[in-house]
């Protein structure tokens, strides 16, 4: 691994300073910085997939979503442990997953990312109206078990559970894995050539984005103690982890954070202003202005400010 030492520097200085934040900031907005460690951490998921193999997958919140409703439904109506719901949910999200959207991988471009679409909406009907004694049907499900309480001790675990994801890919597509898929995402053809097989290299990245989509969606209900079909599979929150992974620096797993917590900020401070979904058009905006301005996102702005520094010192 080509791994140079101001890496581990900006790592270990960015660490310890979400971890000085409670000290520093209001309960509000550490609730507010608890909502961006979740998208970073779905994000990151996306980014693994997507922003690697070139991929673009629309219907991520699929994967999410059954990490979620596998961990509450195992907890609330079996009366499992957290402990082992979990867990088992992020098994049942990486087995669900590729048994259902393994075979899309086959085909590429607009098919895939509609084929994706399409089972992000049929698992938001599925979920209404089969077995809504498991499901909660259309209203979800409440009284769900939370691993925290208070806005700190719920920051305290979301950032770690973000920053154990974030580093965790980062080392990983720092390999020659990661190199791999690099190359399916530039030139499939060309791997298939070399006498790797992309077939699974893709199916590696897609096994590793959904265990850290439903390990992000299994954390992300025991912190609301709720989930809403509604509001799980909704299309804005789709659109918000995709364009959090791209102006933030897809491909870069650092990017997808910085992304997550641009937006959740921007989006929070707009909605005194504007209280409905009219802010989304504005932060819509944004994004794709930074987006024209910088193609590889916040992260590529950070670097080159890193690097200044650096040459100037």
């Amino acid at each position: 691994m080509n791994l140079r030492w101001y890496h581990f520097a900006l790592w270990a200085a960015f660490i310890g300073g979400m971890y000085l934040i409670p000290e520093i900031v209001s309960r509000g907005t550490m609730r507010t910085m608890i909502q961006a460690c979740y998208l970073a951490i779905f994000a990151i998921s996306w980014d693994v997939l997507s922003g690697r193999t070139g991929y673009i997958s629309f219907g991520h919140p699929f994967l999410i979503g059954i990490g979620a409703y596998a961990t509450a439904i195992l907890s609330k109506r079996f009366g499992v442990p957290v402990e082992y719901s979990i867990p088992l949910a992020v098994l049942i999200t990486m087995g669900g997953g590729l048994i259902v959207l393994l075979p899309a991988l086959r085909i590429r471009g607009s098919y895939f990312a509609l084929v994706t679409l399409a089972f992000m909406e049929l698992m938001y009907q599925l979920v209404q109206v089969i077995r809504p004694d498991l499901t909660g049907g259309t209203r979800g499900m409440s009284g769900i078990k939370t691993l925290t309480r208070g806005a700190e001790n719920g920051y305290m675990l979301a950032v770690t559970l973000m920053l154990f994801v974030a580093l965790a890919c980062w080392l990983l597509m720092r390999t020659r894995l990661g190199t791999a898929l690099w190359a399916v995402g530039m030139n499939e053809e060309s791997v298939r050539g070399s006498g790797l097989s992309a077939t699974r290299l893709k199916a590696v990245a897609f096994l590793v984005s959904a265990a850290v989509a439903g390990l992000g969606g299994a954390f992300f209900v025991h912190y609301n103690g709720s989930l809403a079909p509604r509001g799980l599979f909704d299309i804005n929150f789709l659109f918000t982890i995709i364009v959090a992974a791209l102006i933030g620096g897809a491909g870069t797993i650092i990017g997808p954070m910085l992304g997550a917590f641009f937006l959740t900020f921007l989006l929070e401070y707009l909605r005194p202003v504007l209280p409905g979904a009219e802010r989304y058009f504005v932060y819509g905006g944004i994004a794709l202005l930074l987006y024209m301005y910088q193609p590889k996102g916040i992260y590529a702005l950070v670097m080159s400010g890193i690097d200044r520094v650096r040459a100037r010192a």
